[in-house]
């Protein structure tokens, strides 16, 4: 080879041959407090690059390692291939974190190996930053919930969420009708828990929103999540009560399933209605979108199927004239790979962020602004993949959960896991 061509090869990214690329291992490491749990996937490659997802918070990471024998080999380029190859293997809600995980890592991988950002691969974008939205931690005093919301508007965010529910009624005498053990009771669905909130009951959270709409004003939005498990009759009760202070949306009122409870309480009530964290696949979202049962889709991209079925959810949303927010609790990791999809979806809203009050949380990324939140939108990286330059190891190793601590230790256990996943004779 000639000197010059030589120098031209110095330029050219030799370790990107995407038609050659394949993946030769998958390895996790589980850290806390990044808000919550989260199990990080490292899928590495025969080119010496690796992607990265994330399991969401509390899943278990077997539900991504029982992945990897079906994936040795494969082109990580094929993704929609090996979403179909995979998707049997998640479920709703924390089930469902493997595969949105790998599917993510896949996402970035092709990405690297392309040299394009995940939302090209998606299909281009809308905007250049993503609106976010902050959760704030509660509190049964309104005022210093208040005052918290207040803080997150003066750090710069334009959305803002709290919980409101029927924790804070227990204690108030007249608010809540319940059977004997219904306070205990926290894993029987809403409608079998015999709950009822009184009209004393709405009124008094009504207050509480009053005085916290008193101290973070009328011109910003402000959903409201956790209301408990009540029936859709207490639910209407609520939402009736509180339409006076114009909520971004009541999320989550009573169990995603249940698409005409949903219906009913969308068609009565003024406020948006909003669910959709806990939902796997579009075709497990098409009853309510299909119904117009809600008025604000919110798929969690670590359950609801990673950045493309995520995408196709918002892109089904908009046909019905549906808004998507996206629900989020998550490293950088997870953020980004939502960030993408808001850039790559048409009728975006906001995107969640969980972790306002952890000050390192940005660092656990590196090659991207710092804070990664700024103003209250995450700007869209354009570099290769999700976007990051790589993981901050030195934090990582410091958040490692002590009940798992390993760190993207050896996996080759699963390498040979029993496959016979065909879903047809």
């Amino acid at each position: 080879m000639t000197s010059d061509g030589a120098a031209l090869l110095d330029n050219v990214n030799t370790h990107s041959r995407p038609s050659d690329l394949r993946i030769t291992d998958l390895r996790v490491a589980t850290l806390i407090g990044v808000p919550f749990r989260s199990s990080i996937i490292r899928i590495d490659t025969n080119q010496g690059i690796s992607g990265y997802g994330e399991v969401r918070d509390g899943a278990s990471k077997t539900y991504a390692l029982l992945l990897k024998s079906r994936l040795l080999g494969e082109n990580p380029c094929n993704i929609d291939k090996l979403f179909r190859k995979i998707k049997q293997f998640g479920h709703h809600a924390r089930q469902a974190g493997g595969v949105c995980g790998v599917e993510m890592a896949l996402m970035d991988l092709a990405g690297k190996a392309y040299g394009v950002p995940a939302y090209a691969l998606a299909g281009g974008k809308f905007r250049d930053r993503i609106l976010c939205y902050a959760d704030t931690p509660r509190s049964p005093d309104p005022t210093i919930l208040g005052e918290r919301l207040l803080g997150r508007r003066k750090l710069g965010y334009k959305f803002l969420k709290m919980d409101v529910g029927i924790d804070l009624l227990w204690d108030v005498p007249g608010a809540l009708i319940a059977p004997p053990g219904a306070r205990e009771s926290t894993t029987t669905m809403h409608p079998f828990t015999g709950i009822r909130v009184t009209e004393k009951g709405a009124e008094y959270l009504a207050e509480q929103v009053a005085t916290i709409r008193g101290i973070v004003g009328y011109d910003i939005p402000l959903a409201v999540d956790h209301f408990g498990h009540i029936g859709v009759e207490s639910c209407l009760r609520i939402g009736r009560t509180l339409e006076p202070f114009t909520l971004a949306w009541l999320e989550d009122l009573v169990p995603w399933q249940l698409t005409e409870q949903w219906r009913e309480l969308t068609t009565a009530l003024s406020t948006p209605t909003c669910t959709g964290e806990d939902i796997y696949l579009a075709e497990n979202f098409r009853p309510l979108l299909e119904r117009e049962a809600i008025r604000v889709v919110h798929p969690d991209p670590a359950t609801s199927g990673g950045i493309l079925e995520t995408k196709r959810i918002g892109d089904l949303a908009e046909e019905c004239g549906i808004s998507m927010a996206l629900h989020m609790a998550a490293t950088p990791i997870a953020t980004l790979a939502s960030v993408h999809i808001a850039a790559a979806t048409q009728n975006f809203l906001a995107l969640e962020h969980h972790a306002v009050d952890i000050p390192w949380w940005s660092d656990l990324v590196t090659g991207l602004p710092n804070p990664l939140v700024e103003d209250g939108y995450i700007a869209v990286p354009d570099t290769p993949g999700l976007g990051f330059g790589d993981i901050n190891e030195e934090l990582f190793r410091e958040h490692l959960d002590p009940a798992d601590p390993g760190f993207f230790e050896e996996t080759s256990g699963w390498d040979n896991e029993i496959r016979r996943d065909r879903l047809w004779s």
